[in-house]
């Protein structure tokens, strides 16, 4: 039985529930309704809960950990001379994996597997012409783990719908054995959600370490291989897969951050300004049109604006700046990244800002006006000083989206990893070079392929740094304005 239908069985036990928790509550006071300690919805609502929630949390935790289980007893049946010298469990994992799918895939399409099992070529060629590509034949290690993992995954689904369906049924009972007159349901169903509430919570929180435990852990394998003073304080980035190569993170950082700058220089004071002129000075018409087409800036695709910055951008300053003052000759560089992602990042100023001044109490700006102060002097010295913690967050806002822009910066700056003054060179930033130690045939055992985990821990740091400093600024202000 698959997820869905599974769950959509849980979901019409969890109506049925609900419309007979309701009636069962009703016919007990005889439709006096009176005589119910909480509305009738309620009694509906606390069946349904009990009936959904404990096995659709059975689920999600079955389908987490079910994987962990079955592929540690399917790398136990592989053996040992048949996995590649240096190669990491994860990619042999992989193909049993692939090994296990494209049968699945091949029973579905009613092809008979026992020739299949006992020829690895024919195998190959099948799983090849169904679009599952192995590089090499399959060893009988790999195809007797596959299998063992294609059974335990039936058997482990199977079990998991029955548990499921005995879970969800014995909720149901146990909300229909709970209903009485007396019976204080809506306590219990408000409790049931604070509680959902609170897991739902959890589970961001549970993410966020989660995140920063990969990266952290991943990064400590890459520095057992890398010595963490030449990715610190090397100038130069030269990855050479096979090893041999140098990964010192400054070039990528001083490309970020450059990038970064000037991508705040270009939106922060236009989106800025053109928050306080909606907010204060635009009438309601032209704010009804204004503010909707800034925002639409935030709905374009980056590849459309990285495709601005190479064919518009860059050749416009090549050709009218770099060439001319003999500062370069190619059309991709910091500049044009940079111009093309301020413009990119102004409705995350501009509309937030917006909305953070029209947030300022009136009465501050009354108290201005009686003391005799002009509009232009509210703003600057009442308004805006009172709307500064929301500003800087949206700046940070900003700040952040730049720092992550990884399309316009390939399109725009190109691929270069150096440090230069120069704004009109081509350079690179930290996440162009996650992508790239990625993309291909890699595997998770050479210092090239886990610098990208140090790469992203780096940028981590970098953005919460960023996080502390507004987070400064904004109890600074709040202290004089709360």
């Amino acid at each position: 039985m698959s997820i869905g239908l599974l769950s959509l069985i849980v979901l019409t036990l969890t109506v049925i529930g609900y419309v007979v928790g309701r009636s069962r509550a009703v016919s007990q006071v005889s439709g006096d309704i009176r005589k119910l300690h909480s509305l009738p919805v309620f009694y509906g609502r606390i069946t349904a809960l009990t009936t959904a929630v404990p096995a659709a949390l059975l689920i999600i935790v079955w389908l987490l950990v079910e994987p962990l289980f079955l592929e540690n007893h399917a790398f136990s049946l592989i053996d040992s001379a048949d996995i590649p010298q240096g190669q990491s469990t994860e990619l042999v994992m992989s193909d049993v994996r692939r090994v296990a799918a494209g049968l699945d895939m091949l029973q579905a399409n009613g092809q008979d597997l026992a020739p299949l099992l006992q020829d690895s070529a024919a195998l190959k060629t099948a799983l090849n012409d169904n679009g599952i590509v192995l590089q090499t034949e399959p060893a009988p290690s790999i195809m007797t783990a596959s299998m063992a993992l294609r059974q335990a995954q039936s058997l482990s689904r199977l079990a998991m719908v029955v548990v499921a369906l005995v879970v969800s049924g014995g909720g149901l009972a146990l909300g229909l054995s709970r209903i009485s007159p007396v019976f204080r349901a809506r306590n219990s169903a408000e409790r049931f959600v604070i509680w959902l509430l609170l897991g739902c919570s959890m589970i961001a929180i549970l993410t966020t370490f989660g995140i920063v435990a990969s990266l952290l852990l991943e990064s400590l394998h890459f520095f057992q291989l890398y010595p963490i003073t030449d990715f610190l304080f090397s100038t130069e980035w030269s990855p050479k897969f096979g090893g041999g190569g140098t990964l010192g993170v400054l070039p990528l950082l001083w490309g970020t951050l450059y990038v970064s700058v000037i991508a705040l220089l270009v939106s922060v004071p236009i989106g800025l300004l053109s928050a306080i002129y909606l907010a204060e000075y635009a009438s309601r018409a032209t704010r009804a049109w204004a503010k909707p087409a800034i925002e639409i800036l935030a709905g374009i695709p980056t590849i459309v604006y990285g495709l601005f910055a190479l064919v518009t951008v860059g050749p416009l300053l090549r050709d009218y700046f770099a060439e001319p003052l003999g500062l370069g000759n190619s059309s991709s560089s910091v500049l044009t990244a940079g111009l093309v992602m301020g413009i990119m990042v102004i409705p995350f100023v501009s509309s937030l800002s917006d909305d953070i001044i029209n947030a300022v109490p009136q009465s501050l700006r009354d108290g201005s006006f009686a003391l005799g102060a002009t509009q232009s002097e509210t703003v600057r010295k009442v308004v805006l000083p009172a709307a500064l913690p929301g500003i800087v967050g949206a700046i940070l806002l900003a700040a952040s989206r730049a720092i992550g822009e990884t399309m316009i910066v390939v399109m725009g700056a190109g691929a270069a990893a150096k440090m230069s003054l120069n704004p009109l060179e081509a350079m690179t930033t930290v996440t162009v070079k996650i992508v790239s130690q990625l993309t291909g045939d890699i595997e998770f055992a050479s210092a090239e392929t886990l610098v990208a985990f140090a790469l992203g821990l780096t940028l981590f740091t970098l953005t919460l740094c960023l996080n502390v400093v507004a987070l400064i600024i904004v109890r600074k202000y709040q202290e004089q304005y709360d």
